[in-house]
């Protein structure tokens, strides 16, 4: 479903940085602005880069994530 939404010119230019950053492109980063955003609203007591981090896990290919190794066992 798209949708067309007014934005803040300030707001799309940060996007459009931080996608190029990112390697995504202006939309894709302004939907995961937004999902980190909810999530952090819905889960007040973790931080954010938390948030951000667990959503890219999230969306990561299974066959190109990397096992998790406790420091114990290398």
């Amino acid at each position: 479903m798209s949708v067309s939404v007014r934005l803040d010119d300030e707001l799309v230019n940060q996007a459009r940085s931080a996608a190029k950053a990112e390697f995504r492109t202006v939309q894709g980063q302004l939907e995961f602005w937004a999902k980190v955003g909810r999530a952090a609203l819905d889960n007040p007591d973790l931080p954010a880069d938390f948030i951000a981090e667990s959503l890219m896990a999230m969306a990561e290919p299974r066959e190109e994530a990397t096992p998790f190794v406790p420091s114990s066992k290398r």
